[in-house]
């Protein structure tokens, strides 16, 4: 019988929202991971933060931590601007990171992480691609039965005008297109397993913040397919992925914030009736994307499976958005 690997040994850099919420349970139930530690500059908040969540060690400084030579990867949620110099610091205190999308302000940020130690693994954290529901979808349109495909069509949406919110600052990459406008682009990337060979795009910014506040993008992916998608940091609260075919139409019901303790639905509808009550709805059972996400990662850390998503997949995201902000300025299409 073969003898089972150890488990991943994971840090935390700081306290972000989304790490306790989200992403820290969700390592936690990773079978193949255990975190240990947790840092903040406010050593009292590491603190309530690792009583929390029951994590053993709590450090007062990023550098403390990353010095704990009992941690083998670090999950990095910091604000957009810190994603690749605290990647860097981490790779190059020998251990592996996960870091939050966007991987980097812009492709030349993202590809200073081509500098960090090549036995380190550094992978973009865009959960979806775990979900079995993105899986399942990708095999439907893989298997022909949607036809040819024609488009794909989104929204991910939420409503947030706080000026404190770093999502709201536009030096330290805020904005929507950072924040949301990528899920569209890399599930449609994952979806055709294609990139876009150009873009155009409408960029509505705030006013006061200077960030895209609203943006409609087209992407063109060839052979007649195309991607149209529109993200909102102030509106409605709202996502949905619709891939359209010339036989037939899939939705995935919840793309990209799958609630991880409940069934998930995929529609495929073949346009037997216009208001949709003749598709076809497949369940998908209850996961966590983020233990999946995390699962992925230590078992490519413990050499158990290769990484699917690295460094190089990260700057061609970025290579896009770049395109899509450049497509704003320039007011045309723009080639990648």
């Amino acid at each position: 019988m073969r003898k089972m690997a150890r488990k991943v040994r994971w840090g935390i850099i700081s306290t972000a929202n989304i790490g306790m919420r989200k992403v820290i349970p969700g390592i936690q139930k990773s079978p193949h991971s255990e975190v240990v530690a947790i840092a903040s500059r406010d050593p009292a908040r590491a603190q309530r933060a690792a009583e929390e969540l029951g994590i053993p060690k709590a450090y007062g400084s990023y550098a403390e931590m990353l010095a704990d030579p009992e941690i083998d990867a670090v999950y990095n949620p910091l604000p957009n601007h810190l994603h690749v110099p605290l990647t860097l610091e981490a790779a190059r205190a020998g251990k592996h990171v996960l870091c939050e999308k966007p991987i980097a302000l812009d492709a030349a940020d993202a590809e200073r992480l081509l500098q960090a130690p090549k036995d380190r693994l550094i992978a973009e954290a865009f959960m979806v691609r775990f979900h079995p529901q993105w899986h399942r979808a990708r095999d439907i349109v893989r298997s022909g039965e949607l036809g040819e495909i024609r488009a794909v069509r989104a929204v991910f949406s939420y409503f947030l005008d706080d000026p404190g919110n770093v999502r709201n600052i536009a030096d330290i990459g805020g904005g929507g297109l950072l924040d949301i406008g990528c899920y569209p682009i890399v599930g449609t990337r994952f979806l055709l397993s294609e990139e876009p060979r150009r873009v155009v795009a409408l960029v509505d910014r705030d006013p006061n913040f200077g960030t895209d506040r609203t943006a409609s993008v087209i992407a063109d992916f060839g052979g007649g397919r195309q991607l149209s998608f529109i993200c909102s940091t102030q509106a409605v609260g709202h996502q949905s992925i619709e891939v359209i075919g010339s036989n037939a139409r899939l939705e995935i019901v919840i793309p990209f914030n799958a609630p991880p303790d409940q069934a998930t639905a995929i529609l495929v509808d073949h346009g037997h009736t216009f208001d949709g009550s003749l598709a076809r709805r497949e369940i998908i059972a209850p996961c966590d994307q983020y233990t999946e996400e995390a699962e992925a990662f230590a078992l490519a850390v413990l050499g158990e499976t290769t990484l699917p998503y690295g460094i190089d997949d990260a700057i061609t995201q970025m290579r896009i958005l770049d395109a899509i902000f450049e497509s704003e300025r320039r007011g045309t299409w723009v080639d990648l």
